[in-house]
C-alpha cells in the first residue's frame, strides 16, 4: 500500500531555505533538458468558475516520477470552503507502482510557487532594493513576501488589490506576521498600482487578472517585476508593451510562457521575439545573462512547470 501523508505531516518535512534551494536545482536541470515535462493540463470551469491543473513528470534517471493535481475555484468563499485543493501522487520510475500520496490541499503548490518568486528575486532583483511592492491580496501574496525575507534585504512594502477591504486585511495580518515583525518589514496600503510602482523596485503580482494591470508607464527604471498569475489561457497581468520595454524578460519555461504566461501576449503583439526571452534556469547558470546593473528594468514571467512540483513532492515524501 502506497504511505498517505496528510498536510501536517507534510509541512513537517519542508525546510524553507532547503525547499528554495531544491526548486532553484530544479529550474537548472529544467533548462539543461534533463527533466521530462509533458505539456499542461487545464480543465476549466464556469458555473461555479474554476479551473484544474494537471502536471507530471520526472527527472531523466531518478527513482520517482510525480503526478500533480491543483485545483482552485473562486466562488468557495461563498460556501465557507477554502479556495484551493490538490494531490500530489509519488511513483517509481523503476516499477511505476504508486509509493506515495501527498494530500498537501494544494499547500506544496503554494510553497513551491512562492520558492520560485524568491529565487527569481535573488538572481534578477536589483542589489539595493527600496521597496517590495505586492500586488494581489490572497495567499500567494502572503507567501510570496514570507519568502523574500532571506532574500531581499528591504525594510519597506505597499500593497494593492482590486478589493480596498481585502488589502486592508491582508496588511493587518502581515504587520501580525511573526516572520514579518522578525523582519522589521514596515507594511503599507498603496491608493494604486501606479502609486506602489512608483514607490517599489521590486513588484511581485500574485492575481487572476485577465487585463494588465501594471503598465509599462507606472514602472521605473531598475525595478524587478515578478509576475505569477498568468498560469493559465486567458490570464494577464503585465502590459505587453512592458515586456517590450524591459531590458530582460526571463521565462521559468520558454515554451509555456508563449504558450500561456505573460509572454504570450507580448510575442502575440510583437512588443518582443520569443528568441529574445532568457530561461531562468540558464541565468541562475549563467548571471550575465540576467541583470547587469541597476538601471536595468527585468521581468519574471513564472507560470510554473512540472520539475518545481517534482523537487517539493521529493522532499515532501522523505518521511
Amino acid at each position: 500500500m502506497p504511505k498517505v501523508l496528510k498536510l501536517d505531516e507534510i509541512k513537517n518535512q519542508i525546510n524553507v531555505p532547503e525547499m528554495i534551494q531544491a526548486i532553484e536545482d530544479g529550474f537548472v536541470l529544467y533548462s539543461e533538458d534533463r527533466v521530462v515535462v509533458p505539456p499542461v493540463g487545464f480543465l476549466n470551469f464556469k458555473d461555479p468558475p474554476g479551473d484544474v491543473h494537471i502536471k507530471y513528470g520526472y527527472v531523466k534517471g531518478d527513482d520517482v516520477y510525480v503526478l500533480k493535481v491543483a485545483s482552485g475555484f473562486y466562488d468557495n468563499g461563498k460556501i465557507g470552503v477554502p479556495f484551493a485543493d490538490g494531490v500530489i501522487l509519488v511513483f517509481s520510475q523503476k516499477t511505476g507502482h504508486l509509493q506515495v500520496v501527498l494530500h498537501d490541499e494544494c499547500w506544496l503548490t503554494d510553497m513551491r510557487t512562492a520558492a520560485a518568486g524568491a529565487v527569481a528575486a535573488k538572481h534578477l532583483a536589483p542589489d539595493n532594493v527600496n521597496c517590495i511592492g505586492i500586488i494581489g491580496t490572497g495567499g500567494q501574496a502572503r507567501m510570496q513576501l514570507e519568502l523574500l525575507k532571506d532574500i531581499v534585504d528591504c525594510q519597506q512594502c505597499v500593497v494593492w488589490g482590486r478589493d480596498a477591504a481585502k488589502v486592508d486585511k491582508l496588511v493587518s495580518d502581515l504587520r501580525a506576521n511573526p516572520t514579518i515583525q522578525n523582519w522589521g518589514l514596515q507594511i503599507a496600503a498603496a491608493g494604486s498600482v501606479e502609486e506602489l510602482a512608483s514607490k517599489s523596485n521590486l513588484i511581485v503580482t500574485t492575481t487572476s487578472a485577465r487585463e494588465a494591470l501594471v503598465l509599462a508607464d507606472h514602472v521605473q527604471a531598475g525595478t524587478h517585476i515578478t509576475a505569477m498569475g498568468s498560469d493559465d489561457h486567458g490570464k494577464q497581468e503585465l502590459e505587453a508593451a512592458l515586456l517590450g520595454k524591459a531590458d530582460v524578460v526571463v521565462a521559468d519555461s520558454i515554451l509555456q510562457c508563449v504558450d500561456h504566461g505573460e509572454c504570450f501576449h507580448a510575442v502575440k503583439n510583437g512588443s518582443i521575439s520569443e528568441d529574445a526571452i532568457v530561461e531562468l534556469g540558464n541565468v541562475i547558470k549563467n548571471p550575465r545573462l540576467g541583470r547587469t546593473n541597476d538601471r536595468q528594468i527585468t521581468v519574471a514571467d513564472l507560470t510554473g512547470i512540472a520539475i518545481q512540483d517534482i523537487q517539493i513532492a521529493k522532499m515532501a515524501s522523505r518521511a
